[in-house]
């Protein structure tokens, strides 16, 4: 039986208050949006402003403390062009709103090269020891995550580690790519 202490006795969404150094995220999905912010999708795709409850999302609360505390959130998506528009959405929207609150983001583009962790799944890998891996349907919806142990971090880490070895920094990709 796990105990209080124990990684996988805590959720996901406990995680990122509980981490003490850095959170990274891998995304390897082209649509997320039946996972959340679909009014924001909505106006996006309408050509609307951001609605205000995006601007201000809880997310940003998270990210902007964590940061302040000098913790690191950083992610990278895998993904190749042409982008999607739940893509465009995510980038130009999502990415730009977040960096304001310190999150950091890099892209591995594979339009042309060959994805170097083909089988990775999205997850968000805590202090490089806790893992909580996510799962979605063919249609972006949020599905649940299970969250490992330290037994799996070295795997976890290795994803990491070669994705950021084969990305770039956002704001690179996005001047000669964005939308």
């Amino acid at each position: 039986m796990a105990t209080s202490s124990s990684p996988s006795s805590r959720s996901l969404g406990d995680w990122f208050t509980a981490f003490e150094l850095e959170a990274f995220r891998l995304e390897t999905l082209d649509d997320y949006s039946q996972s959340g912010g679909a009014d924001a999708y909505q106006a996006f795709l309408a050509g609307e402003e951001q609605p205000d409850s995006y601007k201000t999302s809880d997310w940003l609360t998270t990210v902007g403390e964590a940061t302040k505390a000098g913790k690191r959130m950083y992610r990278v998506h895998v993904l190749s062009r042409p982008l999607t528009e739940y893509l465009r959405f995510e980038l130009s929207w999502g990415y730009l709103r977040n960096m304001t609150a310190g999150e950091e983001f890099f892209i591995l583009d594979t339009t042309e090269k060959e994805n170097p962790i083909p089988d990775a799944p999205d997850f968000w890998l805590f202090d490089d020891r806790v893992t909580g891996v996510m799962a979605y349907d063919g249609a972006g919806k949020y599905l649940g995550s299970e969250v490992l142990g330290e037994d799996r971090a070295a795997e976890f880490c290795g994803f990491r580690d070669t994705a950021l070895a084969h990305a770039e920094p956002f704001a690179d990709w996005w001047a000669r790519h964005g939308a």
